[in-house]
């Protein structure tokens, strides 16, 4: 009996113990590669669901790529010019943090200030991020509005 008490003891230790770092590690497996930008939104701090601004990439802005690493190593690359001309213009490279209990994704690109990011959507395919850093009011309601950014595999 007292055996099977230990066991249970021991059995529900481990259970409760446990940290969220498998979550954390699954959630950095789902976000690694490369992450093509989609679309931009600027949505309503008010209610979060009216769209102010919405614009679906075109041209060579449809190659900006973001590049995510389990190492936890980032970088941004983005893409200029005309037609099937399409250049890399720019390419910033950093490190990052991620909590899969807060859903917060922190970009430190080299030189920049960190930049706090919510994560609203992960799946295989589909990356959809909030900006949690200078958010402004661009509809006058004295209320900061929320830029999204959506990538795609």
């Amino acid at each position: 009996m007292k055996k099977q008490l230990l066991l249970f003891a021991f059995s529900a230790l481990a259970l409760t113990s446990c940290k969220d770092d498998n979550l954390d590690a699954y959630e950095m497996d789902i976000m690694k590669g490369d992450w093509k930008e989609v679309k931009r939104e600027i949505i309503s701090g008010k209610d979060n669901k009216t769209v102010l601004y919405s614009e679906v990439l075109t041209g060579c802005e449809t190659k900006n790529t973001l590049f995510l690493r389990t190492d936890y190593y980032v970088s941004y690359t983005a893409y200029t010019g005309t037609g099937a001309d399409c250049h890399p213009t720019d390419k910033t490279e950093g490190t990052y943090t991620y909590s899969a209990d807060s859903k917060v994704l922190g970009i430190k690109f080299d030189k920049e200030a960190p930049s706090n990011y919510k994560i609203e959507v992960l799946t295989n395919k589909d990356l959809r991020m909030a900006q949690q850093f200078g958010n402004i009011d661009i509809n006058g309601d004295k209320i900061p509005d929320i830029p999204y950014v959506t990538y795609k595999r």
